[in-house]
């Protein structure tokens, strides 16, 4: 029997329990939960075959109580023995996408980011659209080309023009960036023609991950108008192993910023789902931002109750991103594309300047939240290496 030493500093202590999909050499991927520095073989744990399957979409299916009361047993069972052979290393197990993705909703929802974009692309009108202040703006995006942590990105080819250009070009995009978000999983779905209020968030979102928005502006600067983002955006979309269960983010729950002008009644709630979470970005091992969650305007419940108002269906492993995070201060946006203004401010990247994002790079986006009694919980990280095209 093993007893797991859980450092009191740990990110991932009985306070957070993550879920992820892992194998082991020679063995099929199935459900863990991250303790410290190990990992849970569930099914072993708790004899339950849910826990056997390669994602985590057939125990998200079964529900909030399923879920709450899987949580308190897991959290009883790592304080105690367990079994050998449901113990291993972090470092001795392969991570993989942990849901089978249905759908794939990325939303636009930090003032601070809009704003800056706005400002870059059209210089001499309002930042934000007259929508904006109204509701969540999203696009439906691609779920084949969501990966897992750790999967290189090929760069994009596509149609690009700029202003001076006599007519678009194809070729590698040129202006290949990142945006950093952190994504929500629907655990429970609705049916056609219902919708889901922000107060019956936490009834269907089973947790929540980091995510990299890989966005190619040169493409996405041709292609999006009249109808938004495609091509520059459907290569791929990264996100972290580890999903963190809501219920793991209480202590982490603040009020969104003031919206003026008070929402619609539909994205009005009596609670509060704001998230006091804080991002890093690195380029090349160096942080070059740290976007606050908290600033974001709409919420994730205003985001979920949005996509739905219209009597849109969702599904056990939904997707939906909450849009680049960026705060006030230059060093807390989220774009390169902010980060940079448009690529006139090139930024430090070590003992380099760097604009957009080149062969070879690599980024990593992590991120922590307050879990009780002033202790920290951890997200992991999510991390991929550029490719050539």
């Amino acid at each position: 029997m093993t007893v797991i030493s859980i450092p009191d500093d740990s990110l991932f202590g009985v306070d957070n329990l993550p879920y992820g999909v892992f194998s082991t050499a020679g063995t099929d991927p199935r459900v863990g939960v991250r303790v410290g520095d190990h990992v849970v073989d569930l099914a072993k744990a708790l004899g339950d075959d849910v826990f056997a399957q390669p994602t985590l979409n057939a125990f998200m299916a079964q529900g909030r109580p399923r879920w709450d009361a899987v949580r308190a047993r897991i959290a009883l069972l790592v304080t105690g023995e367990i079994t050998d052979d449901a113990v291993h290393s972090v470092a001795d197990v392969t991570l993989h996408l942990p849901i089978a993705v249905a759908d794939y909703v990325d939303f636009y929802a930090s003032e601070n980011h809009a704003t800056n974009l706005g400002r870059l692309f059209r210089p001499d009108a309002e930042a934000l659209m007259p929508n904006w202040k109204h509701l969540p703006v999203g696009y439906h995006g691609r779920s084949s080309t969501v990966v897992v942590s750790g999967t290189d990105i090929t760069r994009p080819s596509g149609q690009r023009k700029a202003p001076a250009d006599a007519a678009p070009t194809f070729g590698p995009s040129v202006r290949l960036d990142i945006e950093a978000e952190m994504g929500f999983i629907v655990g429970v779905g609705s049916p056609m023609g219902s919708r889901i209020s922000p107060d019956e968030f936490a009834d269907h979102c089973f947790g929540a991950v980091i995510l990299n928005d890989w966005s190619a502006r040169d493409i996405q600067a041709w292609e999006y108008v009249p109808l938004g983002p495609n091509l520059g955006k459907s290569f791929a979309t990264s996100i972290s192993p580890w999903v963190v269960p809501l219920a793991a983010l209480e202590a982490a729950r603040v009020d969104t910023p003031t919206q003026d002008p008070t929402p619609l009644p539909y994205l009005q709630g009596d609670e509060k789902w704001g998230l006091a979470i804080d991002l890093a970005v690195e380029w090349n091992g160096h942080v070059v931002s740290r976007p606050p969650y908290a600033q974001m305007y709409w919420s994730p419940a205003q985001m979920l109750a949005h996509t739905t108002v219209n009597g849109a269906a969702t599904r056990t492993g939904d997707l939906f991103g909450s849009g680049t995070i960026s705060g006030p201060d230059k060093d807390q946006r989220g774009a390169f594309i902010e980060l940079t203004w448009g690529g006139a401010e090139p930024v430090a990247v070590g003992d380099e300047k760097r604009t957009f994002v080149e062969d070879g790079d690599e980024i990593a986006i992590s991120a922590t939240a307050p879990g009780p009694n002033g202790t920290r919980i951890g997200f992991g990280e999510v991390r991929a290496r550029i490719l050539p095209a």
